[in-house]
């Protein structure tokens, strides 16, 4: 067994008391759904019960995101019934496939890979398979926290009608406006450079199940479970994130400055002229755009694949290094996000697999420093967009470099405390010591 790939302990054959914590869990997650569909419900557009109905008997709105959920949901049970799982998801597809063709709906697939995950949740739990259900289990969440970030994102537009958009562009002119600079740069690169980002960036659920089916290879045969893996940095991103953007409500400048807004846009100024209003207000926005920029929940989750991808062979960090880089240029150059949400995308990120990661070392002196610390620094981040939007602006040659301290401090404590060679000076300083336990401070993979 290699370092930091310790398991839990759990074996096939789930005690009862296993049995009655995934229930809880289940019931937790049906009363939170629940609760989006009343909330849906009530405002009149479709929740997440009408979505998830749609995956196993309509049409899927995804037809990659179930089959991740299913893949994942393979990697703990034994081969003959991974086979016999996804032949049966095929033909349920192709059946599907073939039927909305005659009606002249459109094509998508998905609704078998549900429908069988359904069906191997029912068989793990029947056999007491503790290894099946704990994939089954991650697999589902995959699809279902999708299903509830769908409602929230149209909740956001109820709760908060204005948006802060006015202040986050300025804030940003301290970093240069990457996002005018990259879209600029895109627009000139033309189609083919938009498409590979485009795939990029749609894809990432995609390219983060092949690190988790990495990480958890080797399960079903008797492997350790990892305690720690990406797809639960994942799912807390995305249960912690979201939050936010009722806090500080920004729909990015595509919407606000550029022709997408249909109507509510403050100008079309994006991505060929940069505005300097130095008196911002909240504006009002339409009540289908998501407040979904701040933080850049897409740049937390590439950094926390880009993270996970370190303790794999060289094609993972590769791809871990792509997703990144291909990420962060495409919220840019799309004009999803100003550059001030990628700053506090990656401050989250950080803090949250903070709070996740090398579960057995405990809550020691170096993980509580850095969970304070970086909470601190996104709080003082998110205060100073709002109310120190105009200095930015005026000058951004000293906040500029002053955000980026922020983020970069929050990196290097990172880095110290999880990553940095046992015995050096920024490894004793981070708490990770020579002389404990190699096997038990080894980087989570």
């Amino acid at each position: 067994m290699r370092a930091g790939e310790e398991g839990d302990g759990s074996a096939h054959g789930a005690v009862p008391n296993s049995l009655r914590f995934y229930g809880v869990g289940a019931a937790a997650v049906a009363a939170f759904l629940g609760f989006l569909q009343l909330a849906a419900t009530h405002n009149g557009f479709p929740g997440p019960f009408a979505s998830i109905w749609n995956d196993v008997a309509g049409t899927p709105k995804s037809m990659s995101l179930p089959w991740a959920g299913l893949i994942l949901g393979l990697v703990g049970v034994n081969n003959r019934v991974r086979l016999w799982s996804l032949a049966l998801a095929v033909a349920i597809d192709i059946v599907f496939a073939v039927g909305r063709a005659e009606s002249g709906l459109p094509f998508s697939v998905g609704n078998g890979a549900v429908i069988i995950l359904v069906g191997l949740a029912v068989y793990t739990v029947w056999t007491r398979d503790s290894h099946g259900i704990k994939s089954v289990c991650l697999g589902g969440l995959l699809i279902l926290a999708s299903k509830a970030g769908d409602a929230w994102l149209q909740i956001t537009t109820l709760v908060r009608p204005n948006v802060l958009d006015e202040y986050a562009q300025l804030a940003d002119h301290a970093l240069g406006n990457p996002s005018w600079v990259v879209g600029t740069a895109l627009t000139a690169l033309g189609p083919p450079a938009y498409a590979v980002l485009h795939w990029i960036y749609i894809q990432l659920p995609v390219a983060a199940i092949a690190i988790a089916i990495y990480q958890l290879r080797g399960v079903a045969t008797g492997r350790p479970w990892p305690r720690h893996n990406l797809v639960r940095t994942f799912l807390l991103i995305g249960l912690v994130g979201p939050i936010i953007y009722i806090v500080f409500p920004v729909v990015g400048p595509m919407f606000a400055y550029g022709s997408a807004g249909q109507g509510f846009e403050i100008g079309d100024f994006w991505p060929t002229i940069v505005p300097m209003d130095t008196s911002p207000s909240d504006i009002p926005f339409d009540s289908s755009t998501p407040r979904n920029c701040m933080p850049s929940l897409h740049t937390a989750w590439a950094l926390s694949l880009f993270i996970h991808s370190r303790g794999g062979p060289w094609w993972l960090r590769l791809g871990g290094t792509t997703w990144l880089v291909g990420t962060l240029a495409a919220t840019l150059g799309f004009g999803y996000h100003y550059g001030v949400d990628l700053v506090a995308g990656v401050v989250l990120c950080l803090i949250l697999e903070t709070i996740l990661r090398d579960p057995e070392r405990g809550w020691d002196r170096g993980r509580t420093r850095l969970v304070s610390y970086g909470t601190v620094t996104l709080l003082v981040l998110l205060s100073s967009y709002r109310y120190l939007a105009v200095p930015f602006a005026t000058y951004p040659e000293l906040f500029g470099p002053l955000i980026l301290l922020l983020m970069g401090s929050v990196v290097v404590m990172f880095y110290a405390t999880f990553f940095a060679a046992p015995g050096t000076a920024m490894a004793n300083w981070g708490g990770r010591s020579l002389s404990e336990d190699p096997i038990r401070r080894a980087p989570s993979r």
